[in-house]
């Protein structure tokens, strides 16, 4: 595999120290883009080897899917950087690299004598992407992050279901790559700050995962803050405007629809033949439908089970009213328009001969990026990178091995 990507980053060299989904999701949006990025996973034989991803499903053929896309275009070394043969070399990676992405617990790297100052002492212009689930400071700083943590504390879970059920916890680790695509905005943001201050040293991005969350979720916190008010869970009703939902079709597919504006609520109005409900005041406004909500969404629950949803979907679409099918991932498949977009790519690999996954998002006009392989096996290109990027002989190679550091 060329480690000379396509793309705004190419010619970056980024190295991953981390598993499972947000820290590799971040290191995989970069090398998308070009960025040569050098995973690393602890050899076979060094304690807890392999990396949690792997083992998650779907499997085929005892191989992790997941893994093929989180880790895309990645190379992959294996070296345990707590043997002192490790260390050393993984500082002389340091060396030749921009960016650092890490997602241990805060401290962990320090203790194994790879704290920033020694790192920045290899690399005095290093980027390091610290990912955690609470931040590199406060009470819970050395709290485990997994997703389903910081999606309850960041108020994701709370305000998922129905009115009157659970909370509940979306059927994907969603936390994830949400937070993975805020750590992806930091590298590239340290890195345009270094390209006008080439001299400036590097620095380190403390990416709190639930914070994250906090960030995407925005108006939680000026509504509890301003109106007293937690936002409540509202089922498929939005919470925002009215008529929405989602609802049957005739055929038993799901189809999600809603009125978001004025001119749409008018225009359904006039396409269900019930043009007096423009006028009548408990429509007149987003405000007052939103009280009336339920005898709405009654209205559009029994126009939509009446028809099979393409024909829901396209009536509605035709009249300027917004409405999707609710798809599932086989649908996602067969849609021409993600086809003709190459939404969802076919990308060679080693197992499969071909898989499938989601293309590049977003897309470069003049830059663009690419997806050249899946995830790697760990330690699938410790020749390549060994020998050409730190020039160490085959005794040298043979000698790490045997002291499990590679």
């Amino acid at each position: 595999m060329s480690a000379t990507g396509r793309g705004p980053l190419a010619g970056l060299r980024v190295l991953e120290l981390s598993t499972v989904i947000a820290g590799p999701f971040a290191a995989s949006l970069l090398a998308d883009f070009g960025a040569d990025v050098i995973k690393i996973s602890l050899p076979r034989g060094a304690g807890q080897t392999d990396d949690p991803l792997r083992g998650m499903p779907p499997h085929k053929e005892g191989k992790p899917l997941i893994w093929k896309v989180t880790n895309r275009n990645k190379r992959s070394i294996t070296l345990d950087l707590r043997k002192p043969e490790g260390h050393e070399l993984f500082l002389r990676l340091v060396a030749r690299s921009e960016v650092l992405v890490e997602n241990f617990r805060p401290g962990t790297l320090d203790r194994w004598g790879l704290d920033k100052a020694t790192l920045w002492q290899a690399q005095p212009g290093l980027t390091i992407l610290r990912v955690t689930g609470f931040g590199q400071d406060g009470p819970y700083r050395s709290h485990p992050g997994f997703a389903r943590l910081f999606e309850a504390y960041g108020g994701l879970t709370y305000i998922t279901g129905e009115a009157d059920g659970p909370p509940l916890h979306p059927g994907y680790p969603i936390g994830d790559p949400i937070g993975g695509a805020f750590g992806a905005l930091g590298v590239v943001a340290a890195l345009y700050h270094r390209a006008r201050h080439p001299d400036a040293p590097g620095q380190e991005i403390d990416l709190s995962l639930t914070e994250a969350m906090l960030k995407i979720l925005e108006v939680l916190a000026i509504k509890a803050d301003q109106l007293g008010e937690a936002h409540a869970r509202s089922g498929n009703e939005n919470a925002f405007v009215a008529p929405a939902g989602v609802f049957r079709a005739a055929d038993g597919h799901w189809v999600t629809v809603t009125c978001a504006s004025q001119s749409i609520f008018e225009r359904f109005c006039t396409l269900i033949g019930r043009p007096e409900m423009i006028t009548d005041a408990r429509f007149a406004s987003n405000a007052a439908r939103m009280q009336h909500r339920q005898a709405l969404n009654a209205l559009l629950e029994a126009w939509v089970a009446a028809r099979p949803v393409k024909d829901v979907v396209a009536t509605l679409m035709d009249a300027g009213v917004s409405a999707a099918p609710v798809y599932d991932a086989r649908q996602i498949l067969e849609d021409p328009h993600f086809a003709a977009r190459a939404a969802v790519t076919t990308v060679p690999d080693a197992d499969f001969g071909a898989v499938k996954m989601p293309g590049l998002v977003p897309r470069f006009s003049a830059t663009p990026g690419e997806i050249r392989t899946t995830g790697p096996e760990p330690g699938a290109h410790n020749d390549e990178i060994y020998r050409d990027l730190l020039a160490l002989s085959d005794a040298e190679l043979a000698r790490l091995r045997t002291a499990g550091a590679i």
